[in-house]
Protein backbone atom coordinates (compact mmCIF):
# COMPACT_ATOMS: atom_id res chain seq x y z
CA UNK A 1 0.00 0.00 0.00
CA UNK A 2 1.82 3.36 -0.78
CA UNK A 3 1.44 5.56 2.29
CA UNK A 4 1.78 9.48 2.22
CA UNK A 5 4.12 11.58 4.12
CA UNK A 6 2.86 13.82 6.83
CA UNK A 7 3.81 17.28 6.28
CA UNK A 8 7.41 17.51 6.16
CA UNK A 9 7.96 14.77 8.76
CA UNK A 10 9.85 11.60 9.01
CA UNK A 11 6.03 10.05 9.52
CA UNK A 12 4.66 8.16 6.35
CA UNK A 13 0.78 6.76 6.86
CA UNK A 14 -1.93 5.23 4.50
CA UNK A 15 -3.54 7.39 2.77
CA UNK A 16 -6.63 6.66 4.55
CA UNK A 17 -6.79 6.31 8.68
CA UNK A 18 -9.47 5.77 11.23
CA UNK A 19 -11.40 8.42 12.75
CA UNK A 20 -12.17 6.98 16.49
CA UNK A 21 -14.79 9.81 17.56
CA UNK A 22 -17.56 7.23 17.55
CA UNK A 23 -15.58 5.37 20.13
CA UNK A 24 -16.60 7.67 22.51
CA UNK A 25 -19.24 5.15 24.12
CA UNK A 26 -21.83 8.29 24.72
CA UNK A 27 -19.61 10.14 26.93
CA UNK A 28 -19.84 13.41 27.60
CA UNK A 29 -21.88 15.92 25.41
CA UNK A 30 -19.74 15.37 22.24
CA UNK A 31 -20.00 11.89 22.59
CA UNK A 32 -23.36 11.43 22.46
CA UNK A 33 -23.19 11.88 18.63
CA UNK A 34 -23.41 7.92 18.34
CA UNK A 35 -24.59 4.53 19.58
CA UNK A 36 -22.81 3.11 22.23
CA UNK A 37 -20.72 0.72 20.53
CA UNK A 38 -19.32 -1.78 22.84
CA UNK A 39 -15.57 -3.31 23.41
CA UNK A 40 -15.72 -6.45 20.68
CA UNK A 41 -17.38 -4.27 17.96
CA UNK A 42 -14.49 -1.81 18.27
CA UNK A 43 -12.10 -4.31 18.41
CA UNK A 44 -13.54 -5.96 15.37
CA UNK A 45 -12.96 -2.25 13.40
CA UNK A 46 -9.57 -1.90 14.63
CA UNK A 47 -8.51 -5.49 13.31
CA UNK A 48 -10.76 -4.81 10.23
CA UNK A 49 -8.95 -1.69 9.28
CA UNK A 50 -5.43 -3.06 9.39
CA UNK A 51 -6.22 -6.67 7.83
CA UNK A 52 -7.24 -3.79 5.00
CA UNK A 53 -3.75 -1.29 4.82
CA UNK A 54 -4.97 1.08 7.44
CA UNK A 55 -2.10 2.26 9.76
CA UNK A 56 -3.31 4.93 11.75
CA UNK A 57 -5.78 6.18 14.02
CA UNK A 58 -7.24 9.64 15.21
CA UNK A 59 -8.49 9.85 18.28
CA UNK A 60 -9.06 13.21 21.05
CA UNK A 61 -8.95 14.10 24.46
CA UNK A 62 -12.84 15.22 24.31
CA UNK A 63 -14.13 12.01 22.64
CA UNK A 64 -16.21 10.66 25.04
CA UNK A 65 -13.78 12.37 27.97
CA UNK A 66 -10.78 9.88 26.62
CA UNK A 67 -13.02 6.73 26.37
CA UNK A 68 -12.14 6.95 22.91
CA UNK A 69 -8.68 6.97 23.62
CA UNK A 70 -8.94 3.84 26.10
CA UNK A 71 -11.23 1.99 23.53
CA UNK A 72 -8.48 2.36 20.78
CA UNK A 73 -5.58 1.08 23.03
CA UNK A 74 -7.80 -1.91 23.82
CA UNK A 75 -8.39 -2.50 20.34
CA UNK A 76 -5.16 -2.11 19.32
CA UNK A 77 -3.54 -4.44 22.01
CA UNK A 78 -6.03 -7.05 21.27
CA UNK A 79 -5.18 -7.46 17.60
CA UNK A 80 -1.52 -7.55 18.54
CA UNK A 81 -0.41 -4.22 17.37
CA UNK A 82 3.16 -2.89 19.11
CA UNK A 83 3.89 0.58 20.31
CA UNK A 84 5.52 1.37 16.52
CA UNK A 85 3.58 -0.41 14.45
CA UNK A 86 0.82 1.86 13.65
CA UNK A 87 0.51 5.86 14.18
CA UNK A 88 -1.75 6.96 16.64
CA UNK A 89 -2.91 10.84 16.70
CA UNK A 90 -4.77 12.49 19.43
CA UNK A 91 -6.02 16.28 20.44
CA UNK A 92 -5.94 18.48 22.73
CA UNK A 93 -9.08 20.48 23.51
CA UNK A 94 -8.14 24.00 24.44
CA UNK A 95 -11.82 25.84 25.26
CA UNK A 96 -11.18 28.02 28.34
CA UNK A 97 -7.43 26.62 28.65
CA UNK A 98 -4.22 27.72 28.52
CA UNK A 99 -1.06 26.44 26.87
CA UNK A 100 0.17 25.20 29.51
CA UNK A 101 -2.51 22.59 29.89
CA UNK A 102 -0.75 20.99 26.69
CA UNK A 103 2.12 19.89 28.97
CA UNK A 104 -0.06 19.55 32.05
CA UNK A 105 -2.17 16.97 30.59
CA UNK A 106 0.13 14.90 28.49
CA UNK A 107 0.22 12.08 31.24
CA UNK A 108 -3.20 11.60 30.97
CA UNK A 109 -3.12 11.23 27.48
CA UNK A 110 -0.04 8.69 27.55
CA UNK A 111 -2.32 7.18 30.34
CA UNK A 112 -5.38 6.33 28.29
CA UNK A 113 -3.96 5.53 25.32
CA UNK A 114 -2.16 2.65 27.28
CA UNK A 115 1.53 3.20 26.06
CA UNK A 116 1.18 3.94 22.55
CA UNK A 117 3.26 6.48 21.17
CA UNK A 118 1.27 9.86 20.35
CA UNK A 119 2.88 10.01 17.07
CA UNK A 120 0.77 13.33 16.10
CA UNK A 121 -1.06 15.74 18.64
CA UNK A 122 -3.01 18.13 17.54
CA UNK A 123 -5.02 21.50 18.74
CA UNK A 124 -8.27 20.68 18.57
CA UNK A 125 -9.84 24.00 18.12
CA UNK A 126 -8.36 27.58 17.92
CA UNK A 127 -10.21 28.40 20.98
CA UNK A 128 -7.78 28.46 23.45
CA UNK A 129 -6.94 31.28 26.30
CA UNK A 130 -3.41 31.56 24.60
CA UNK A 131 -1.97 32.56 21.85
CA UNK A 132 -1.18 30.27 18.89
CA UNK A 133 2.58 30.80 19.55
CA UNK A 134 2.26 29.71 23.23
CA UNK A 135 0.65 27.00 22.04
CA UNK A 136 2.97 25.86 19.40
CA UNK A 137 5.66 26.87 22.06
CA UNK A 138 4.12 24.23 24.44
CA UNK A 139 3.98 21.29 21.75
CA UNK A 140 7.29 21.98 20.69
CA UNK A 141 8.38 21.37 24.00
CA UNK A 142 7.14 17.87 24.07
CA UNK A 143 8.80 16.94 20.82
CA UNK A 144 12.01 17.89 22.16
CA UNK A 145 11.05 15.84 25.10
CA UNK A 146 10.21 12.81 22.87
CA UNK A 147 6.48 13.03 24.22
CA UNK A 148 5.14 13.16 20.71
CA UNK A 149 6.29 12.51 17.31
CA UNK A 150 4.64 15.86 15.52
CA UNK A 151 2.36 18.58 16.08
CA UNK A 152 -0.74 19.39 14.18
CA UNK A 153 -4.14 21.96 14.64
CA UNK A 154 -7.27 21.21 13.91
CA UNK A 155 -10.09 23.82 12.58
CA UNK A 156 -6.93 26.32 11.43
CA UNK A 157 -8.18 29.16 9.24
CA UNK A 158 -5.03 30.02 6.91
CA UNK A 159 -4.36 32.98 9.26
CA UNK A 160 -3.85 30.64 12.35
CA UNK A 161 -1.92 28.04 10.62
CA UNK A 162 0.66 30.40 9.22
CA UNK A 163 0.96 31.36 12.77
CA UNK A 164 1.18 27.90 14.07
CA UNK A 165 4.00 26.71 11.40
CA UNK A 166 5.81 30.21 11.82
CA UNK A 167 5.71 29.12 15.68
CA UNK A 168 6.70 25.74 15.48
CA UNK A 169 9.91 26.87 12.48
CA UNK A 170 11.34 29.57 14.90
CA UNK A 171 11.85 26.43 17.39
CA UNK A 172 13.39 24.15 14.45
CA UNK A 173 10.12 22.35 13.91
CA UNK A 174 7.39 21.72 11.28
CA UNK A 175 3.44 22.01 11.62
CA UNK A 176 2.75 18.44 10.23
CA UNK A 177 -0.82 19.03 9.84
CA UNK A 178 -4.29 20.57 9.53
CA UNK A 179 -7.44 19.01 10.04
CA UNK A 180 -10.78 20.19 8.18
CA UNK A 181 -13.99 19.29 7.73
CA UNK A 182 -13.47 18.67 4.18
CA UNK A 183 -15.78 16.52 1.55
CA UNK A 184 -17.22 16.84 -2.06
CA UNK A 185 -20.05 18.76 0.46
CA UNK A 186 -17.98 20.68 1.84
CA UNK A 187 -14.91 22.41 0.15
CA UNK A 188 -14.93 25.57 2.04
CA UNK A 189 -11.08 25.40 2.50
CA UNK A 190 -10.62 25.79 -1.40
CA UNK A 191 -12.26 29.19 -1.29
CA UNK A 192 -10.49 30.25 1.80
CA UNK A 193 -6.92 30.08 1.48
CA UNK A 194 -6.00 26.90 3.83
CA UNK A 195 -5.79 24.84 1.12
CA UNK A 196 -3.53 26.68 -1.15
CA UNK A 197 -1.53 28.34 2.49
CA UNK A 198 -1.06 23.91 2.74
CA UNK A 199 0.24 22.89 -0.59
CA UNK A 200 2.34 25.88 -0.05
CA UNK A 201 4.09 25.18 3.70
CA UNK A 202 3.72 21.51 3.12
CA UNK A 203 1.57 21.11 5.42
CA UNK A 204 -0.98 17.93 5.05
CA UNK A 205 -4.75 18.15 4.85
CA UNK A 206 -6.19 15.65 7.11
CA UNK A 207 -9.83 15.79 6.01
CA UNK A 208 -12.60 14.44 9.05
CA UNK A 209 -16.17 13.86 8.22
CA UNK A 210 -15.45 12.87 4.41
CA UNK A 211 -18.46 11.16 3.62
CA UNK A 212 -20.77 13.72 5.40
CA UNK A 213 -21.90 11.35 8.44
CA UNK A 214 -22.85 9.02 5.64
CA UNK A 215 -24.97 11.25 3.58
CA UNK A 216 -22.30 10.24 0.20
CA UNK A 217 -22.94 6.81 0.62
CA UNK A 218 -26.59 7.47 -0.73
CA UNK A 219 -28.46 5.86 1.59
CA UNK A 220 -30.19 8.81 3.52
CA UNK A 221 -31.57 9.66 -0.04
CA UNK A 222 -32.77 6.26 -0.49
CA UNK A 223 -34.33 6.13 2.80
CA UNK A 224 -35.05 9.67 4.26
CA UNK A 225 -36.06 8.42 6.95
CA UNK A 226 -33.16 6.63 8.02
CA UNK A 227 -32.10 9.77 9.67
CA UNK A 228 -34.83 9.30 12.69
CA UNK A 229 -33.10 6.33 14.08
CA UNK A 230 -29.56 7.80 14.23
CA UNK A 231 -28.42 9.16 17.55
CA UNK A 232 -27.13 13.00 18.39
CA UNK A 233 -27.94 16.18 16.31
CA UNK A 234 -27.52 14.57 13.01
CA UNK A 235 -31.27 14.70 12.27
CA UNK A 236 -31.66 18.53 13.03
CA UNK A 237 -28.87 18.95 10.19
CA UNK A 238 -30.21 20.89 6.90
CA UNK A 239 -27.93 18.47 4.68
CA UNK A 240 -30.22 15.55 5.53
CA UNK A 241 -33.96 17.15 5.25
CA UNK A 242 -35.67 17.29 2.31
CA UNK A 243 -34.41 20.36 0.71
CA UNK A 244 -30.31 19.38 1.34
CA UNK A 245 -31.17 15.49 0.02
CA UNK A 246 -32.48 17.29 -2.86
CA UNK A 247 -29.93 19.89 -3.63
CA UNK A 248 -27.16 16.89 -3.64
CA UNK A 249 -29.21 14.71 -5.48
CA UNK A 250 -26.83 15.04 -8.92
CA UNK A 251 -23.66 14.59 -7.26
CA UNK A 252 -25.30 11.41 -5.05
CA UNK A 253 -26.65 10.30 -8.63
CA UNK A 254 -23.11 10.68 -10.53
CA UNK A 255 -20.88 8.91 -7.79
CA UNK A 256 -23.30 5.91 -8.07
CA UNK A 257 -22.66 5.60 -11.59
CA UNK A 258 -19.05 6.35 -11.22
CA UNK A 259 -18.81 3.26 -8.60
CA UNK A 260 -21.21 1.26 -10.82
CA UNK A 261 -18.84 1.69 -13.44
CA UNK A 262 -15.62 0.50 -11.35
CA UNK A 263 -17.62 -2.09 -9.28
CA UNK A 264 -17.07 -0.14 -5.59
CA UNK A 265 -20.05 2.24 -3.71
CA UNK A 266 -20.72 5.60 -4.39
CA UNK A 267 -18.61 6.37 -0.75
CA UNK A 268 -15.82 4.76 -1.83
CA UNK A 269 -15.55 7.11 -5.16
CA UNK A 270 -16.23 10.22 -2.66
CA UNK A 271 -13.40 8.71 -0.91
CA UNK A 272 -11.00 8.63 -3.69
CA UNK A 273 -11.88 11.95 -5.00
CA UNK A 274 -10.83 12.93 -1.88
CA UNK A 275 -7.42 11.56 -1.87
CA UNK A 276 -6.19 11.82 -5.79
CA UNK A 277 -7.89 15.76 -6.23
CA UNK A 278 -5.23 17.40 -4.85
CA UNK A 279 -2.31 14.74 -5.45
CA UNK A 280 -0.97 14.21 -2.00
CA UNK A 281 -2.19 16.86 -0.12
CA UNK A 282 -4.94 15.16 1.74
CA UNK A 283 -5.46 12.40 3.95
CA UNK A 284 -8.68 10.71 4.86
CA UNK A 285 -9.96 9.67 8.30
CA UNK A 286 -14.17 7.98 7.60
CA UNK A 287 -14.92 6.85 10.83
CA UNK A 288 -16.36 3.43 11.23
CA UNK A 289 -19.73 1.96 13.50
CA UNK A 290 -19.50 -1.01 11.55
CA UNK A 291 -16.82 -3.83 9.82
CA UNK A 292 -18.84 -2.99 6.86
CA UNK A 293 -18.29 0.66 6.45
CA UNK A 294 -14.23 -0.56 6.94
CA UNK A 295 -14.64 -2.17 3.63
CA UNK A 296 -15.76 1.05 2.02
CA UNK A 297 -12.54 2.95 3.46
CA UNK A 298 -10.37 0.24 2.38
CA UNK A 299 -11.38 0.18 -1.06
CA UNK A 300 -11.35 3.86 -1.53
CA UNK A 301 -7.32 3.47 -1.10
CA UNK A 302 -6.68 0.99 -4.43
CA UNK A 303 -9.81 3.10 -6.35
CA UNK A 304 -8.43 4.87 -9.51
CA UNK A 305 -10.65 7.80 -10.76
CA UNK A 306 -10.06 9.03 -14.42
CA UNK A 307 -9.31 12.72 -15.28
CA UNK A 308 -12.81 12.47 -16.44
CA UNK A 309 -14.46 11.37 -13.57
CA UNK A 310 -12.65 13.55 -11.04
CA UNK A 311 -13.60 16.35 -13.40
CA UNK A 312 -17.52 15.77 -13.44
CA UNK A 313 -17.37 14.82 -9.31
CA UNK A 314 -15.54 18.75 -9.12
CA UNK A 315 -17.73 20.45 -11.30
CA UNK A 316 -20.73 18.91 -9.72
CA UNK A 317 -19.69 19.39 -6.14
CA UNK A 318 -18.63 23.21 -6.69
CA UNK A 319 -21.94 24.42 -5.02
CA UNK A 320 -20.44 23.31 -1.59
CA UNK A 321 -17.16 24.96 -2.42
Amino acid sequence: MPTRQLGQTAHHVSPIGLGCWQFSRRRGLVGKFWEDLDQERMNAIVRASLDGGIDWFDTAEVYGKGASEEALAVALRAADKQDGEVLVATKWWPTLRRAKSITATIGERQQRLGGYHIGLHQVHQPLSVSSVAKQMNAMADLLEQGAIGAVGVSNFSERRMRAAHQALQARGHVLATNQMHYSLLNRAIEGNGVMDAAKELGITIIAYSPLEQGLLSGKFHDDPSLIRSRPGFRRYMPAFRAKGLQRSLPLIEALRRIAAAHAATPAQVALAWLLAFHGESVVAIPGATKVAHVADNVGAMRLELTPEELAELDTLSRPFM
